[in-house]
């Protein structure tokens, strides 16, 4: 439960701040495509590797016993903005890194800078790559269709989430 409290202290100004600073609301009005849904899940699986903390699935059962302990998006009620937010800024003290490069450099996660965060004795992992406005975007496109919120994984929700017939779903109920 203390997880989700540290979460919560973070999360809070993120619909003021986040929303208005990185997505329009033009942006987010628009339903995201196949593409664009595609994309974040390669995105989720690859470049940002968030399945070595998340799980393959989302759940919160992580890839690695080398990795830290990530949050069980499937019941995760975050919206965009906070997505976007956590995934661009991270979570000082958390484990969660920050895939914006700039993070914590100007100001831009919550007026914050990293000596701030050394002051506030917060320490924020390095991400094994760092991701564009756009692949953010795409990744959330993809953690909103398939992954948050959308409950335990069974077979037919596994199917849904790779996009066809995969041999891990075939051992799921």
């Amino acid at each position: 439960m203390k997880r989700h409290g540290i979460a919560r202290r973070w999360l809070v100004p993120v619909a003021a701040v986040a929303g208005v600073a990185w997505i329009g609301p033009a942006a987010a009005l628009a339903q995201p495509s196949d593409r664009n849904i595609a994309a974040g899940r390669r995105l989720y699986h690859q470049k940002a590797d968030c399945q070595a903390c998340h799980g393959w699935s989302g759940d919160g059962m992580k890839m690695d016993n080398q990795s830290p302990d990530g949050a069980n998006l499937r019941e995760s009620s975050l919206g965009r903005e906070q997505l976007v937010f956590v995934i661009k800024c991270g979570l000082p003290g958390r484990e969660m890194p920050a895939f914006d490069r700039l993070a914590y450099t100007d100001g831009r996660c919550l007026g914050r800078t990293r000596r701030d965060l050394d002051r506030m004795g917060l320490r924020l992992p390095e991400p094994g790559a760092t991701l564009q406005n756009r692949e953010v975007e795409r990744l959330v496109d993809f953690l909103l269709a398939k992954v948050v919120g959308q409950g335990e994984m069974n077979r037919a929700r596994c199917v849904d989430f790779w996009g066809e017939e995969v041999d891990v779903c075939n051992a799921l109920p």
